[in-house]
């Protein structure tokens, strides 16, 4: 039953989920953790760092891990989590393959007219609030702790992400680079 759920979550998220896969992270956390109860909050950080870590888009990355860990957390086997894993992925591209099939002639004939103009253009405000709502979706006591919990840890992960901020607005540094530097700096200050 539990394939059957990932099948309808995933794939109302890839059929609502506008803004890429920043965008889908608050949508897919908020089923998985909060409405499901099939993951927890911490494996889902540790899913979105493992899914920005890996080749590819972070929404589908993301759902693969989260039906995987999903179906795994359900007491089901490797292989049974493997086919959660594929079942959460498939549902997730399956809404995007099938528009993108009906609408793309209708696209490039219609793109210039004022109403799909209109379209896009109330469609930004909403794409930028749920890449909003994904940051605020990671700054949690699980990455960031609290200065009562850990209060090193908390500092020293604030002071982390201002220098990832301003290493990437001001000095343009890669954000390979910046990766790799949070990382070392993770293992040097808090372990």
């Amino acid at each position: 039953m539990i394939f059957l759920q990932l099948f309808i979550t995933f794939f109302q998220i890839g059929l609502f989920g506008f803004g890429g896969g920043y965008g889908m992270l608050s949508l897919i956390q908020g089923e998985v953790v909060t409405n499901h109860g099939w993951i927890t909050m911490g494996e889902f950080t540790d899913i979105v760092a493992i899914s920005q870590m890996t080749p590819g888009p972070i929404g589908i990355n993301s759902a693969t891990y989260c039906g995987y860990t999903a179906v795994q957390n359900a007491g089901m086997g490797h292989g049974m989590a493997i086919l959660g894993s594929t079942v959460a992925t498939f549902a997730l591209v399956l809404p995007s393959l099938i528009l993108m099939i009906l609408i793309s002639r209708m696209f490039m004939k219609y793109m210039n007219t004022p109403v799909v103009q209109s379209i896009f253009t109330g469609l930004r405000p909403a794409v930028v609030g749920l890449l909003l709502a994904a940051t605020l979706l990671l700054c949690n006591a699980e990455n960031f702790s609290t200065p009562s919990d850990d209060a090193w840890q908390f500092w020293i992960s604030i002071g982390i992400f201002v220098a990832t901020f301003i290493g990437t607005k001001v000095y343009k540094i890669s954000p390979v680079r910046l990766i790799v530097f949070a990382a070392f700096a993770g293992l040097l200050l808090l372990y």
